[in-house]
């Protein structure tokens, strides 16, 4: 393991305020804590939609975000109003992913892996970082090798490791990555885990923050630089020659190939093949938390300024809406009625739609 500081969410804003207490910033977090709260349930509160939001999904009609504490929201009518879930642990919950209305996982700190088969309603867990640990152990004593001692140091260290990102391609097979290059893959929905670092080209460890699939492919983005690339459904990935050292957040497919990478003060990089990279002008220097492409193809960003960047031409432009959020964005979604639903520090609020203004090819 290395001592460095690990990125424990999209931005600095959040690593300010989850790492104190959590893990990290060089204070350390007693394993005691960690295994209470991987088995106390997520609190109750009437304000839950106001507290610190970290991620925020569609599942079908219905839209589900997550945060600190373990709280999940889910809303029926486009984000208006929101009902708390019932979720069995209360470390925070940094990203979800849904397979359609009914089936979707979320992931956290403490290496959480929750799942819920009522469209986020209820929810429980598949994994934690206790087990995930013993997982790499077991199958490094059958490898030997070096991987060995890292695995025995990753039991010792407990559960203080988060993922922070989750994707499945149907509702067997799916990725869940986070801090220290820790990467797991299931076949059966999340019911048993593999260890999937090893397929990474990543030997220095470094934190990987987001899945992103662009046709058949299937991308991770990372700190200094990292993008990792599979041809073959995450069966293998290569790394890719980025055109950034600093860390990406985090990576958008457009709806004609493209990929945009986003990180770090304001730094984004549109790719139209994968393969060569121009850097897209940004006048604001916030980092970049989070993308998504709207049903009419073109593209979102929204950074840690509170600003929501819009682009027409497949991400090789961006341009701010006047919409401006007082507080830092972390996850944007559209809702079924078009409306923006905007997550962050303050809690979620909705920002009005985007006008369509599609560029010509």
């Amino acid at each position: 393991m290395t001592d460095r500081t690990p990125f424990v969410a999209r931005l600095a804003a959040r690593l300010l305020i989850f790492s104190v207490g959590w893990f990290g910033l060089g204070w350390p977090v007693a394993q005691a804590e960690l295994a209470d709260v991987l088995d106390r349930p997520s609190l109750q509160t009437p304000r839950a939609a106001t507290r610190t939001l970290l991620a925020v999904a569609r599942a079908d009609q219905r839209l589900v975000v997550v945060g600190e504490r373990g709280i999940v929201l889910f809303s029926d009518d486009d984000g208006a109003t929101w009902k708390q879930a019932s979720v069995p642990v209360s470390v925070t919950l940094t990203n979800l992913h849904f397979i359609g209305r009914e089936k979707g996982w979320a992931v956290g700190h403490s290496g959480v892996v929750l799942h819920t088969s009522d469209g986020g309603k209820n929810w429980i867990k598949q994994l934690d970082g206790i087990t995930a640990a013993q997982i790499m152990l077991d199958a490094a004593r059958q490898r030997g090798g070096p991987e060995l001692a890292e695995a025995e140091a990753l039991v010792a260290d407990g559960p203080d490791k988060p993922f922070l990102d989750v994707w499945f391609r149907d509702a067997s097979h799916g990725f869940v990555v986070g801090a220290y290059g820790l990467a797991f893959a299931t076949d059966d929905g999340g019911k048993t885990w593999q260890p999937w670092s090893s397929r990474l080209p990543n030997p220095m460890g470094k934190h990987l923050y987001r899945i992103c699939w662009r046709g058949d492919e299937l991308w991770i983005a990372g700190e200094q630089g990292a993008l990792f690339r599979s041809l073959d459904g995450g069966g293998s990935f290569v790394e890719v020659e980025s055109p950034y050292e600093g860390t990406f957040f985090g990576a958008v497919a457009g709806d004609a190939g493209e990929i945009v990478a986003y990180g770090l003060r304001g730094n984004i990089f549109q790719s139209p093949d994968g393969l060569t990279w121009s850097k897209v002008a940004n006048q604001a220097e916030a980092s970049v938390s989070d993308g998504l492409r709207l049903a009419d193809g073109t593209l979102i960003l929204v950074d840690e300024a509170g600003r929501t960047l819009h682009s027409a031409d497949g991400g090789r432009t961006f341009r701010p809406l006047p919409e401006l959020q007082p507080w830092p964005v972390t996850g944007v979604a559209q809702a079924p009625d078009g409306h923006l639903i905007l997550i962050g520090v303050r809690g979620v609020t909705r920002a009005a739609p985007v006008a369509s203004t599609r560029a010509n090819p």
